[in-house]
């Protein structure tokens, strides 16, 4: 063959390509959302019937799985603190899979509640507990919770960075785990409620509340829509439009006809919710979270609002530093 031509020549018909798939993605985005719109009507008045498609939607375990008994579990104690304890504790959620995580123990005689602290994105439960100095952008979350006198429990999920030299791919193992009807988001939404499952039948245990940043709040929105148990949540960071952030783990098959962020909130009423975005979030552009929340208000016309609040606040993809929701949490669990 003679011919040849510069790589260049065929830009044009590339970018006319690419240009066609964001039209088609934008025309069925469109699309589902009137689809949706019509679906999640009924959402207040049938909510077993969407906590139920919700869950079927992410997978199994949340759906055809059945719990025998209590997760297997195993505790070290690493320290006695002034006025608490601190376990490693490791959880066995599922025969073979094993949930770890850190374990702050209030020095108390009357039940505590026990709030769910969560980590983000290449976080660890060491990182958010500042057991290497410096907690970053978590801002010390975790002992602000702890400090109001409630018992702390903070799982590892697979989400640390590279420097644990422990290596994974987890949008690999989310797209394995689609291909056999499950998810990543199953897998870990369910863990933690295996984990509520034993600290439920603990006498020191009164309840339970539910707090993350980034990552964490993606799952402190789906774990508190899921189990009923969890009576208040505060997520940071997260909460969004789908279309505009669709990374691969945040979202499921036709998930634009039934749930986006504001519908998952949905599922909680009427226990508490706080919702969380920094106005110069480098990751996620706070207008999409407060076109989302509007989304919600119209949902919530014949329900009100007063069980959600939200609250862009003056910072970037951190937790938020003011201490008022952690304790508005506190009170409402107690």
């Amino acid at each position: 063959m003679n011919y040849t031509e510069e790589q260049s020549r065929t830009a044009n018909s590339k970018q006319q390509y690419l240009a066609g798939l964001n039209h088609l993605i934008a025309q069925r985005q469109k699309q589902a959302a009137g689809i949706r719109a019509e679906y999640i009507k009924d959402i207040f008045k049938e909510s077993e019937r969407y906590r139920a498609d919700f869950c079927e939607m992410l997978g199994w375990p949340l759906v055809s799985h059945q719990k025998e008994g209590l997760p297997n579990v195993t505790a070290e104690k690493l320290s006695d603190e002034d006025g608490y304890c601190i376990y490693r504790m490791s959880f066995e959620v599922i025969d073979g899979l094993i949930m770890s995580g850190l374990f702050f123990r209030q020095n108390s005689v009357e039940p505590q509640p026990l709030v769910i602290v969560q980590h983000g994105g290449l976080g660890t439960p060491e990182h958010i507990s500042g057991f290497y100095g410096s907690t970053t952008n978590y801002n010390d979350m975790l002992h602000r919770v702890r400090q109001q006198g409630v018992h702390v429990f903070a799982p590892q999920l697979l989400l640390w960075g590279e420097n644990y030299q422990v290596e994974f791919k987890r949008e690999t193992m989310d797209a394995q785990l689609k291909r056999v009807g499950s998810s990543i988001t199953a897998v870990e939404v369910y863990g933690i409620t295996r984990i509520l499952d034993y600290f439920e039948v603990q006498s020191y245990v009164s309840c339970f509340g539910m707090l993350g940043l980034s990552y964490g709040g993606f799952y402190t929105l789906c774990t508190a829509a899921v189990d009923k148990r969890i009576r208040s949540a505060v997520s940071c960071s997260f909460f969004n439009k789908r279309d505009a952030v669709g990374w691969s783990d945040w979202v499921w098959n036709k998930s634009a006809e039934k749930f986006d962020d504001a519908e998952i909130a949905c599922l909680i009423y009427p226990r508490k919710l706080c919702i969380e975005m920094g106005d110069h979030d480098p990751l996620f552009d706070s207008q999409y979270s407060i076109e989302s929340f509007e989304r919600l208000k119209e949902m919530c016309q014949d329900v009100g609002t007063d069980w959600v609040d939200f609250i862009v606040f003056e910072g970037v993809h951190e937790f938020y530093k003011n201490d008022e929701p952690i304790l508005r949490m506190v009170e409402e669990l107690r």
